[in-house]
Order: C-alpha cells, then structure tokens, then sequence
C-alpha cells in the first residue's frame, strides 16, 4: 500500500550543530589530501622547469604547472569557506550550550525559590516573637530567683565585740554570785530562769527548771 500511495519511510533525523560541524570537517579533510597532492605534482613540474632550457616544452610544462597552481587555489579557497563555516557553527553551538547552562540555572532558583516560600509560609512572625518575649520574661524572673536566693545574711556592722565580750563576762560573775549567795540549793541562775506567763497561777518549781535544763 505505501508504494502504490507513494508514502515515504521514516524521515532521517534533523542535523544537529555537531554532526554539522563533523560533516564539514571530513570535507575539509578530504581537500586537504587533494592539496597535499597537487603541492607534490607542483614540486616535481618546478624541479623539471628548474632543468629544461626555454623552448616549447618549457612552455607547455609551464601551462601544466600553471594550471595545477590554480586547482590548488580553488582547492585552497574551498577550505577556507567550509572552516569559516565550522567556526560559525562552533560559536552558535557554544552560544546553545551556554543557553542550556542558564535554563538549568533559572529552573534550579525557581525551584529553590518555590521551596523556600512554602517553608516559610509554615513560619509565624508574631508567634516567634511572643516567644521571644516570653524567653525573655522568663529570663528576668530566674536571674530575680537567683539574686534573691544568693542574698546573703550578714552579722549588722555595727555590732561591738568589746561590748559582746564585756557582756558574756557580766553573766559568768553574776553566775558566780548567785552560786555564793543562792537562797536555795540548786537555785538557777538568773539568765536561765524562764519568766512565768501570766496565764499560769503558780510559777513552775526550781527542781522542775533543773530536770528540764538537764533533760
């Protein structure tokens, strides 16, 4: 069915730069084979014009040679278009490179871009900033409790120890009074007797003070 519709096959894949530019280098190749050809047959049509005397063999090796020199130059002229053309080529290839590069680079940023708007999305300034003052009011209420536990009780600068000691020795002679000079045996010393409330009716006995201040 396909021949009698005329139908072609598969169409041949599109040329890319590279194949392009592969194409035209084997060209520039195969001219360079011919040109290093034709600069040997010049050598050798030189080198005989070089022996031969002037005269109408000269000239119509001369011809020959002329017309080899001027192959050579259309040779030459060839190469230099196809590498001109291979060097365009490069740069537009350099240039589609380069383009590729950047579309990567500008998907990668959207990408990122996206990502980083959705996670900060999730983030709420202002709670983030009521915890901070929270951290902070609670900051200030430990550094109070540690100040205030780290309050130190000291003994009042005015306090004389002249005046301690003179009044530790007036109690140890009134004690060595009341021992000379006791109405009753085993009478407590004055310092040590307790001063009766006025709730109870009888003070407590001296025998009692005693087993109480040695129990």
């Amino acid at each position: 069915m396909n021949r009698l519709f005329g139908s072609s096959g598969p169409k041949p894949p599109k040329a890319t730069l590279n194949s392009a530019i592969a194409n035209i280098d084997t060209r520039v190749s195969s001219i360079d084979v011919k040109l290093a050809a034709i600069n040997a047959e010049l050598t050798g049509y030189q080198t005989k014009l070089a022996k031969m005397r002037d005269g109408p063999g000269k000239t119509a090796l001369k011809q020959k040679a002329l017309k080899v020199l001027q192959r050579r130059k259309q040779y030459e002229a060839q190469r230099d278009q196809l590498q001109s053309q291979v060097w365009n080529m490069e740069q537009a290839q350099t240039m589609q490179d380069n383009l590729k590069n950047t579309m990567v680079t500008i998907d990668a940023l959207k990408s990122t871009n996206k990502a980083l708007r959705k996670e900060y999305g999730k983030v709420d300034i202002d709670k983030i900033e009521r915890l901070q003052d929270e951290m902070a009011d609670l900051l200030d209420v430990g550094n109070e409790i540690q100040e205030s536990l780290a309050r130190s009780y000291d003994i009042p600068e005015d306090v004389d120890e002249a005046e301690l000691d003179a009044e530790l020795e007036a109690l140890g002679q009134e004690v060595e009074l009341e021992r000379e000079f006791g109405a009753a045996e085993g009478a407590i010393p004055s310092f040590m007797q307790d001063e009766v409330p006025e709730f109870i009716d009888e003070a407590p006995t001296a025998a009692g003070k005693v087993k109480e201040a040695a129990g």
